[in-house]
């Protein structure tokens, strides 16, 4: 370019090359640049159109070679935790006990390695999956938002129907003859304790107590389905696991009472039982504190590798606590071996599960914390059994916690300090209690098979009882323990507020002991 200065200062500029003139002007090879341009356009607009075309056939490839291969969980490894499947009896009675997620984790074949490359470049290019901390995830242009609960409701495992008949083609665990008689004859005896302890309690005898009426089956066959070794971390509705266990009716009358054989020293209010001897946790009041417990004890037996589980056991309103979600959370991070059983009885003490949650009952909240969980008619013992052996036997061979929800109904008050009578119909109690009762449904299948009759009815109801009222007797003569005991075991040098304590209900008890039980030493 080159410029000239004119006069008043301006410039004037023009081309050190100029063009021709002729092709300036020239309208036609300007018209055809145009055209040219027009072309050109056109096709790179079709060009973007083909690539959209191939783009959608490659997604359409990627969903045909995840279908027909049937490798989207080695694929995308969307499937880490397994879904709530039990195994059948045939897979149980197997000396290898194998999770199906466990093949898909570690099979591999040279079809499936070259499959696995091929649909993972096509992802990559597709970006069908977005990769996250958490894993990789696939995404949709749509908006929509999970349901609050799935349109149908979480079937519940059953064997026995009410009849006690085996429903056919039912799939449970062969249960002999010798195993079928001592788990009717301790859920009998587990009624007959209630029962007469109950009476004690109306009497003035012992302070409280709280019974398992409708319950029977879920104490007895899950106590039956475990290991002597098992650690089971109770709620307060669970002695027939500790019955099952061995503990006496002598036992169960020591702690009711409080005396000098108590092995809590008479510390706890009555029913709450403890034993060392039988890996039974002592119960205590506090709701839903187990949980995180059992966590615990899971995982220590993990890492000892001991051939044994943590079971604890929770009420439907115990769900409610924060400690139930983070024992399962805890259990499920650390694959602790951790059976967890939740009896949905219906009521926590005056509330009604519609007013606990509204969540479709307890199973679904362990597929929420990636725990296997199922669904049983805790009224039916061949079911529980069944199940909580299966579960037993997936926490220790594969280092997993499960859950199990049990279906049933609280026939007697929430505790002899309740009434339900003031929340709910007494036609609803009597049905269960006459209708739906576990222990009879049990019974007919067990006379069904010839094994217990009418005869052995009345002879182990009589005997039970007889054996409570002695225990009783024997129980109430024993002295109490001494009041030093309030302040044992809690320090080993015990310091001096409470010795100061100490003193001044010794005084107490001494200016007024006609307000003392007699026979109570300071």
């Amino acid at each position: 370019m080159t410029c000239q200065v004119r006069q008043g200062n301006t410039y004037t500029c023009r081309p050190s090359n100029p063009l021709p003139l002729n092709i300036v002007k020239d309208d036609n090879f300007s018209l055809l640049l145009r055209l040219l341009f027009s072309i050109f356009f056109s096709s790179f607009v079709l060009f973007l159109v083909d690539m959209a075309i191939w783009l959608a056939r490659s997604k359409n490839l990627v969903s045909s070679l995840r279908h027909n291969l049937n490798l989207s969980a080695i694929l995308n490894k969307r499937d880490y935790f397994p879904r709530p499947i039990f195994y059948t009896t045939s897979q149980l009675s197997s000396t290898s006990f194998s999770s199906p997620v466990a093949g898909l984790r570690h099979e591999s074949t040279a079809v499936e390695t070259q499959a696995v490359h091929l649909v993972q470049q096509i992802d990559e290019d597709d970006g069908q999956e977005l990769d996250f901390p958490g894993g990789k995830v696939g995404y949709t242009s749509e908006m929509k938002f999970i349901p609050e609960s799935s349109s149908r409701r979480i079937p519940c495992y059953r064997v026995l129907d009410e009849d006690g008949r085996i429903i056919p083609d039912s799939d449970f665990i062969p249960v002999s003859e010798k195993l079928a008689v001592r788990m009717y004859e301790q859920m009998a005896t587990l009624q007959v304790m209630d029962h007469i302890f109950y009476e004690a309690q109306r009497q003035g005898r012992i302070s409280f107590y709280l019974t398992s009426v409708g319950e029977e089956a879920i104490n007895i066959a899950s106590a039956a389905a475990l290991s002597p070794d098992d650690v089971v971390l109770p709620q307060y509705r669970e002695p027939g696991v500790l019955l099952w266990r061995g503990f006496t009716l002598e036992e169960f009358a020591n702690q009711c009472f409080g005396n000098k054989a108590d092995y809590g020293k008479g510390r706890q209010m009555p029913i709450h039982y403890g034993s060392n001897r039988l890996n039974y946790f002592t119960i205590s009041s506090p709701i839903a504190t187990q949980l995180p417990q059992a966590a615990g004890v899971g995982y220590s037996l993990k890492m000892d590798k001991k051939n044994a589980c943590a079971v604890t056991f929770i009420g439907d309103g115990g769900t409610s606590e924060g400690d139930f979600h983070a024992g399962l959370n805890f259990a499920a991070v650390m694959e602790a071996p951790v059976v967890f059983i939740c009896r949905n009885n219906g009521w926590a003490i005056s509330t009604h599960i519609s007013e606990q949650f509204r969540s479709d009952g307890i199973v679904v909240k362990g597929q929420a914390y990636g725990i296997r969980s199922i669904r049983v008619d805790g009224n039916d013992a061949l079911a529980v059994y069944s199940a909580v052996r299966s579960a037993r036997e997936m926490a220790v061979t594969e280092q997993r916690p499960v859950l199990i929800e049990g279906m049933t109904y609280r026939v007697g008050h929430h505790s002899t300090s309740d009434d339900s009578t003031k929340y709910r119909a007494a036609d609803e109690i009597q049905y269960w209690k006459m209708s739906r009762n576990p222990v009879n449904r049990f019974r007919k299948w067990v006379e069904d098979n010839g094994w217990w009759s009418e005869e052995d009815e009345s002879k182990l109801r009589s005997k039970a009882r007889k054996q409570l009222l002695q225990a009783i007797q024997a129980a109430e003569k024993w002295e109490k323990q001494p009041l030093t005991e309030l302040f044992n075991d809690v320090y080993d040098v015990k310091p001096k507020n409470l010795e100061e304590q100490e003193l001044g209900l010794k005084e107490l008890v001494e200016k007024q002991p006609q307000d003392y039980p007699p026979g109570f030493h300071v």
